[in-house]
């Protein structure tokens, strides 16, 4: 049978239902809270949504990296009624139980080396961001957390001195804990104005140099990075880089951590990222995003030795590891290992349809990204490089009133981010990339 495709029923897009919902917005939810399309989900399945005013839209966001296989897998509901039928919650730490012990067994056993064997679960991936910094210094006895220039890593306090992004997620929220920024690899934009693939790597020299300097040598507790950074703009960093940086930080005893919260779960074609590059051993990994199928949960997973360092009750929540969200996780987890090998394909065909979009348009400057997880950067001049941040939106709003929700994303707000399931249908993705095309085109006319 073929796939459903989307379709506008509306007039106009917002519809009158969500219109009027959205009047409720304006009166009981803070205005801090953004909503980049403003059309009421009713129902999803698989890789559309339905609004309450009839209109059916693509899925190409996956609530940012989240639902890898789709909305409302079959095995994923099935295992949530089932646990929902046992207990909601009890709260590990007071009475334990196993599917808790079965997810962090699944992470040991799926981990991109053998040496990470230990997990604490939590709700969020800000919260297991947290707590590998809490691990980290427990472990090293060293105070200095650093993440890279682009990254983003969460909204809770740490998570948001990580991220890098001041607009809109950390203006008027400061004072920040101390952390400290170092470069990462954006090729497209070289911080140290050199070529992709001949420049040596300067951005890794640059973080071995910083910490053998005498502000910071022997007094770094970690560094946290995004395999491909994801709100920065899907930039996906030079081959070596990950691996040379695994070296520096066995250099200098730094605590590596792998944040795959948004970059896992299969999303680029593997479980994880890392795996793309030999010789990349992390010693903390943090997960979250697509491992819940839509249910919130993220986990800290790492080698022996750091996870057991802090005091015992020093780490937990009421909440982590909730039993329906571990139920979710362990059906999750066996639909993203059987689909992966849907990934190549799916690459294959977004691939060529952008970078054939980008022979036809001037303002796609640059198309990068790895498996289910793609973006296009605009620019407004190629030589300049100029952030086409305001047509970034104008295509945003004109595919979601053609039936298609999609999210952007870049430091300079000028990226456009496909997030498609790893198993979304030919039909349904064709369509994606049609209606991309035809947002772009009409924006580019003016």
């Amino acid at each position: 049978m073929a796939a459903k495709k989307a379709s506008i029923r509306s007039a106009e897009v917002p519809g009158p239902n969500s219109v009027e919902l959205g009047k409720l917005r304006e009166q009981y939810i803070s205005k801090a809270v953004g909503i980049s399309h403003p059309v009421y989900i009713e129902k999803a399945e698989g890789s559309l949504f339905y609004d309450v005013d009839g209109n059916s839209f693509i899925d190409m966001g996956s609530g940012i990296g989240v639902l890898n296989v789709g909305n409302r897998p079959k095995e994923v509901v099935a295992a949530v009624k089932k646990q929902a039928d046992k207990f909601l919650h009890v709260c590990f730490q007071v009475t334990p139980y196993e599917s808790y012990l079965r997810v962090a067994e699944k992470l040991a056993m799926l981990a991109p080396h053998h040496g990470l064997t230990k997990s604490v679960l939590y709700n969020s991936g800000a919260e297991a961001v947290e707590n590998s910094v809490k691990i980290s210094r427990a472990y090293t006895k060293k105070p200095a957390a650093f993440s890279f220039v682009h990254a983003f890593h969460g909204r809770t306090m740490m998570a948001l001195a990580l991220t890098s992004k001041d607009m809109p997620y950390k203006a008027n929220f400061g004072p920040l804990p101390e952390t400290y920024k170092v470069e990462f690899p954006y090729c497209y934009r070289c911080p140290f104005g050199k070529e992709r693939d001949s420049c040596g790597l300067a951005c890794a020299d640059k973080i071995d140099e910083k910490w053998s300097s005498p502000q910071f040598e022997g007094r770094v507790a970690s560094i946290i990075g995004e395999p491909i950074a994801g709100e920065g703009g899907f930039i996906v960093p030079p081959k070596d880089f990950y691996p040379k940086l695994t070296k520096i930080c066995k250099k200098h005893n730094v605590v590596y951590v792998d944040d795959e919260i948004q970059t896992g779960a299969g999303r680029t074609g593997k479980m994880w990222a890392v795996q793309h590059w030999a010789g990349v051993e992390p010693d903390i990994l943090v997960s979250g995003k697509g491992i819940g199928g839509g249910f919130p949960i993220s986990a800290t997973t790492g080698r022996a030795e750091i996870m057991d360092a802090p005091q015992p009750g020093g780490l937990g929540g009421t909440f982590g590891g909730n039993p329906v969200g571990c139920a979710a996780a362990l059906a999750q987890f066996d639909i993203i290992e059987k689909s992966l090998k849907n990934v190549p394909k799916l690459n294959a065909y977004m691939t060529k349809r952008l970078k054939e979009m980008q022979s036809r348009f001037p303002i796609i400057g640059d198309v990068r990204g790895m498996g289910a997880m793609m973006a296009i950067e605009l620019v407004t001049d190629h030589k300049a490089k100029t952030p086409a941040a305001k047509e970034t939106k104008a295509i945003r709003t004109a595919a979601m009133k053609r039936g298609m929700v999609m999210l952007t994303c870049g430091t300079y707000d000028n990226v456009i981010r496909l997030h498609p399931s790893m198993i979304m249908p030919d039909e349904i993705l064709e369509q994606a990339m049609d209606i991309l095309e035809s947002s772009i085109e009409e924006v580019a006319k003016g």
